[in-house]
């Protein structure tokens, strides 16, 4: 019995230590560039320990995957709504489906957008031992039958991940609909699928891909950026190189609940801005497989705005708009 409460002790200090510190949020499954993002806000932050005013040190990562982000962000606004210390992982896919409606009828001004991490880039890949070599290999397959190979992405149809290979499947005159995606819960998933051999491609980000890259067992057929990028993808060319003019650029950062008090807020703000201005910093999110870039608080959410409108028309073009 003693050891019982001891341990139930334990479990409730964790708990409260926990509450007392820093938690980011990932709205998807492990492994993927959303926990990749906290784990580099994380880095980011504990670097500035030893600082003036440094942020509070403690900061856990949670996992509330659903809805690819529906709902981490509801959770955030509707229950959670005046946490002081509560950050959630967002990438370009998050504003996408923002501008498609798929979190309900909210809007970017309903959070508040804390800090972009950094760029990430679009990219397809493949098993290493695939007999796809190219992406040549690739639309090749799916011109001549698209029912054979099944292409795992992060969420539904209209989805980022969607997005992307159905803009590469039209620019080498493919329906988009004549193909068979099979919609996971973000990319750890998507590659855990693909090497179970379940799907024979997945359509994701170039972070991700470095992690599986470096191991060997992945083969990136393009990236869609608009030149090479360099680290472990450097040797990949990019889709206009194979002759399919899609880029996909990617931001990855952290919002918190509008409702948490304002200084706790502008605190963050603060903390990035000096995360982003630590030397150091590079080499964290090189590491991370991100690529410079870097806004936050006001400049943020102006830039977020704008992307929403974007990505809604884009979005439009395909027929995806509610």
């Amino acid at each position: 019995m003693k050891n019982l409460l001891a341990l139930i002790c334990a479990l409730l200090f964790g708990v409260a230590a926990q509450a007392a510190g820093l938690e980011c949020i990932v709205p998807s499954k492990p492994g993927g560039a959303m926990d990749l993002t906290c784990k580099l806000a994380q880095k980011g932050l504990y670097g500035l320990r030893d600082t003036p005013k440094p942020p509070p040190s403690d900061m856990h990562i949670t996992y509330l995957p659903g809805g690819i982000g529906a709902v981490a962000w509801h959770s955030l606004v509707s229950r959670r709504r005046t946490e002081p210390n509560t950050l959630v992982a967002f990438s370009g896919g998050s504003l996408l489906n923002l501008a498609q409606g798929k979190f309900g009828k909210v809007n970017a001004s309903d959070v508040r957008w804390v800090a972009a991490l950094g760029a990430d880039y679009g990219m397809i890949a493949v098993r290493a031992d695939s007999p796809y070599k190219t992406l040549h290999d690739l639309i090749g397959a799916l011109k001549a039958n698209p029912q054979k190979v099944l292409i795992g992405v992060s969420g539904t149809i209209g989805s980022q991940d969607w997005l992307k290979m159905a803009l590469v499947s039209r620019s080498a005159g493919i329906d988009p609909k004549a193909l068979r995606f099979v919609a996971l819960e973000g990319g750890g998933e998507a590659f855990t699928a693909m090497h179970a051999n379940y799907v024979q491609v997945v359509s994701g980000d170039a972070s991700e891909a470095s992690l599986y890259a470096a191991s060997g067992n992945t083969r990136v057929l393009a990236v869609l950026s608009e030149q090479r990028l360099p680290g472990v993808l450097a040797n990949v060319p990019t889709a206009r190189e194979q002759g399919v003019d899609v880029v996909w650029p990617i931001i990855r950062g952290v919002w918190m609940s509008p409702h948490a008090p304002d200084a706790n807020y502008r605190q963050w703000v603060s903390a990035f801005d000096r995360v982003l201005a630590n030397p150091q910093f590079a080499q964290m999110r090189a590491a991370s497989g991100l690529y410079p870039f870097g806004l936050t608080g006001d400049a943020l959410a102006v830039y977020v705005k704008k992307a929403v409108d974007d990505y809604g028309k884009r979005a439009a073009e395909l027929g995806l708009m509610r």
